[in-house]
Order: C-alpha cells, then structure tokens, then sequence
C-alpha cells in the first residue's frame, strides 16, 4: 500500500499539519476501499472514531476490521482473536450533511458575529462550529 509522505513545511523540516474536513463522531459514507465494494454496505453511514491530523487518517466505526491475535496476558486473560478497526484515508470517506441527508463537500464561512462554520456544499446548510466568535476589542478614549 502506498502512503504519501508527510506534508513539509516551507522550511523543509517542520511538519505542517493537514486540512482535515472531517471530525470524531461525523457521519460519513465511504467512497473506495474494501467496505465501499460490498454490496449490502454501499450507501450506509458510518460513525468517525479518531482522527489523526498528522497523517490524514481517520478510523471509521465498522470499517477495515481485522482480526488480531494476541496472547493471554492480564490485559487479556483468554488471549484469542480480537476484532479492532484499523484507520482508513480521510480521503475515502465523504461527510454526510445532517439537514439535506447527503453526502456533501464541505466548506467554511464567517457568520455575522465572527464564529466559523463548517458548511454543506449542496445546502449550504451549517454542519458544526469551527471556532467561537472572537471578541471585539473596545479602545478606551
């Protein structure tokens, strides 16, 4: 499996960190990869668990299940197999607009007092809060 490098900075050394248009607990539909082929799973939502900025990555609720063996151990006294999910690309998984009810690119935009919104592209309806409004700085005269 290829995976990109990460993202350099202007510098050529420091990291800077991705653009990620999706959040934990979005609903999202995944767009390639294994679960995207199975017949039954083809337009169900699923749920984000983590995500992880620095290499693009999130893990979905349901999605890339593998099984693990891991051995007794007090953690895990009977040992066995264990089911986990593994993380996919943030690229594969669309997010789901929560008023239309379609998966959607996302967008940002400044609401009048200053907070910023995820917005869906179809609707343009607001999916979540970004940042809180900024404060207005009051000069003394």
């Amino acid at each position: 499996m290829f995976c990109h490098p990460p993202l350099r900075g202007n510098d050529g050394n420091s990291l800077r960190a991705t653009i990620m248009r999706v959040n934990k607990d979005d609903l999202v539909v995944v767009l390639s990869g294994a679960s995207r082929n199975k017949g039954a799973t083809r337009d169900k939502r699923y749920r984000i668990l983590t995500v992880d900025k620095e290499n693009g990555m999130v893990t979905v609720e349901g999605v890339n299940v593998v099984q693990k063996a891991v051995r007794r151990s007090r953690r895990n006294p009977r040992g066995g197999m264990l089911s986990m999910e593994m993380p996919v690309a943030a690229s594969n998984v669309q997010v789901v607009c929560p008023k239309c009810n379609k998966p959607t690119r996302v967008g940002a935009r400044f609401s009048d007092d200053g907070a910023k919104y995820r917005i869906c592209k179809k609707c343009n309806a607001d999916i979540s809060q970004i940042a809180p409004a900024k404060k207005k700085k009051v000069v003394n005269q």
